[in-house]
């Protein structure tokens, strides 16, 4: 085993022995005498298989390496913080029921595409024809992937939003306002890197991070937090804006399809190990349950090892198929992250017994808007008329969407003469 000291609030405790590599404290401090022998030749073993089943980067040979420096010099505080650095990096565990998928998802149609007709205009189109969207010449003042909402266009958004959150609040989900600039250890608990070439966080010059979505600021409220079982499992959801340095360049995924920012409505729960796989469960069955309701045609993804990020266990993606595009396109996630963001952010629970152990964090997509306005406006076309599914007639007191007349459409001008 390997030992470590760990300080909660501010105070030491007992020393905390943890057996497997993959389970790390992210507050943790090293003791100064190191057992060189604390971590085994099995978990590495075990440890690797995980890797390269993931297909993420192996570094077992670097943390062997540090173990071989470690015996020659047991009180090494270099070595000590490097080996602590690199078991953070190690991903959680996978479900064994994923370790035959190789790298191709288990597929769930739910409603079948081949019957839709493929007489649909496509969301850019749609929006240009109803003059409801922008994102052409923004780069001067917005930059590249950014875009304004007109209209009814933009009153949908908020009617997802608000539809979104009377599902949730009937299955008894409690609602938060969360900030969107966080600290980088509370987006590196959840599991998400700040640091190297490729990353999708934006850093900020005071040293935090714009958060990526609302998981992390409502994993970071329960940061250092010791619940009682009788009070889990706890279900909140929030909305916020969600930042993503990173983009694409692909056809497939132009337009509004992946950008900087957008607007989410986040599910969250913390409960307890023998809770969270049917909580994941319960997350992908409201999800169904929404997009169900906004007529579009789904497909679940159950998905393999080498497409969970480093928190997940097991996770599922729901896709919708966007008839004007001709494609499946993600709309949704949820994620069972067992116990791995709950180590990293000293999140427990003690039991009735009186025994303290580690929650489970679960998250899910109940809107994710850029996307979800793809999939509705494509879906909901009736010649040229865009239907409103019913569970929105109430928030927007219409049944079509019309085009947008009020805000002036935009015309490239080359020159511009003033009168003299």
């Amino acid at each position: 085993m390997i030992c470590f000291e760990m300080r909660l609030n501010g105070f030491p405790s007992k020393v905390f022995s943890c057996p497997s590599v993959r389970k790390i404290f992210a507050n943790v401090r090293p003791l100064t005498e190191f057992d060189s022998n604390a971590i085994g030749e099995h978990d590495l073993q075990q440890a690797e298989k995980n890797i390269l089943l993931r297909r993420r980067e192996n570094n077992i040979p670097n943390i062997r390496n540090i173990l071989k420096r470690l015996k020659l010099n047991k009180t090494s505080s270099v070595d000590i913080d490097e080996l602590k650095n690199e078991l953070l990096k190690l991903p959680n565990d996978t479900h064994p029921r994923l370790w035959t998928y190789e790298n191709r998802p288990k597929e769930t149609l739910l409603c079948d595409p081949s019957k839709i007709d493929t007489n649909y205009v496509e969301f850019s189109q749609v929006c240009k024809f109803n003059n409801m969207l922008r994102m052409n010449q923004l780069g001067n003042y917005t930059g590249q992937k950014s875009y304004y909402l007109f209209g009814k266009l933009a009153e949908l958004e908020q009617a997802l939003i608000r539809y979104a959150l009377s599902v949730l609040k009937q299955k008894q989900f409690r609602l938060l306002a969360v900030p969107d600039i966080l600290p980088k250890h509370i987006i590196e608990g959840c599991g998400m890197a700040t640091d190297g070439d490729r990353n999708q966080v934006y850093k900020l010059d005071s040293g935090d991070c714009l958060s990526g979505t609302s998981e992390m600021s409502l994993a970071g409220y329960f940061s250092n937090k010791l619940l009682e079982e009788n009070n889990l499992p706890i279900k909140v959801a929030a909305v916020s804006r969600c930042y993503r340095a990173e983009t694409s360049g692909l056809q497939e995924e132009k337009g509004i399809y992946r950008v900087h920012q957008f607007t989410k409505v986040e599910m969250f729960s913390i409960c307890s190990e023998l809770e969270s796989h049917e909580m994941l469960q319960h997350f992908k069955d409201i999800e169904i349950e929404i997009f169900k309701s906004l007529n579009l045609h789904l497909r679940l993804l159950d998905m393999p090892p080498t497409e969970l990020g480093a928190s997940a266990y097991e996770k599922y993606d729901l896709e919708a198929w966007m008839p004007g595009r001709q494609m499946w396109g993600e709309i949704s996630s949820c994620s069972n992250c067992t116990d791995y963001q709950a180590k990293r952010l000293n999140i427990q629970y003690i039991t009735n017994e009186g025994q303290n152990k580690w929650v489970n964090t679960i998250n899910g997509t109940a809107t994710a808007i850029p996307r979800l306005l793809i999939a509705l406006l494509e879906s909901n076309q009736k010649g040229k008329n865009l239907l409103v599914p019913n569970v929105l007639k109430d928030y927007l007191h219409t049944s079509i969407l019309t085009k947008e007349k009020s805000i002036p459409e935009v015309k490239l001008v080359k020159q511009i003469k003033s009168k003299e």
